[in-house]
């Protein structure tokens, strides 16, 4: 089965650079997106062979998520069951046979860290969400993290930065100490200059200055079944780039 996790920065705009030649290009089983930036009837997308299940922020043009997939999942659950965490579209949760599959965008601390406390408030839900489902789990998206050095190309002057602090960095480390796998990392412990974000500004993209903040994290009782798992990017269209894992 192969997945695909995509931060989009706005569906409408990546429509217009390609996005479906994209769809048709990774072939994937099961597509999921962050950061649509919808509102219900604001696109009509035809995917044959998918069913589309879409979860929007109550503030316009803002967040949003959404899965596309071939297997029909046995359920399909929105948010994490938290009110003050459930009004931006953030999670999509998808039953399949033996495990859990979460699309999630993780809110970001922003400049001068205004929303780093709430950002952990949600790290501790979030957390929480996953270790009370009850089939193992793998959950990708935007973690708006990187978490060791290796995974950002300037580390030193981006410490203390949104996506870069002690704090978010400590969270990610305590989320995989509590039973969950980095995939990326699994297949490519040392692999440097990988990264699936990068700034619009400075040319960073084209000087591959970048951050690894999209993953997929997996239940470490599902390593077994992990075949693969890489970066797209050369993939264009958003400011972030396609991530893919493949399962047997």
């Amino acid at each position: 089965m192969k997945l695909i996790s995509w931060n989009v920065n706005g569906l409408r705009a990546v429509m217009g650079k390609g996005f479906m030649d994209i769809f048709a290009q990774l072939d994937a089983d099961v597509f999921c997106l962050q950061e649509t930036k919808l509102q219900q009837g604001q696109i009509d997308m035809e995917l044959p062979g998918y069913h589309q299940y879409w979860n929007y922020a109550e503030k316009k043009g803002y967040s949003g998520t959404a899965i596309f997939t071939r297997q029909e999942p046995l359920s399909v659950r929105y948010g994490i069951g938290v009110e003050e965490h459930d009004h931006e579209g953030r999670v999509i949760t998808m039953e399949m046979e033996d495990f859990y599959l979460i699309t999630v965008y993780t809110p970001n601390a922003q400049r001068e860290l205004t929303r780093l406390d709430y950002r952990m408030q949600w790290e501790d839900a979030f957390l929480a969400y996953l270790k009370s489902l009850d089939k193992p789990v793998i959950f990708c998206g935007d973690l708006n993290v990187a978490h060791k050095e290796i995974d950002l190309k300037n580390p030193k002057s981006n410490t203390n930065n949104a996506g870069f602090t002690p704090q978010e960095r400590g969270k990610m480390t305590a989320l995989l100490e509590s039973g969950f796998v980095d995939t990326f990392r699994y297949f490519h412990p040392d692999q440097t200059d990988a990264y699936s974000w990068w700034s619009y500004m400075f040319h960073a993209r084209e000087k591959n200055v970048g951050w690894r903040i999209d993953y997929f994290i997996a239940s470490k009782e599902l390593a077994p079944r992990l075949e693969s798992a890489c970066i797209h990017p050369e993939i264009f269209g958003s400011d972030h780039c396609p991530v893919e894992l493949v399962i047997r």
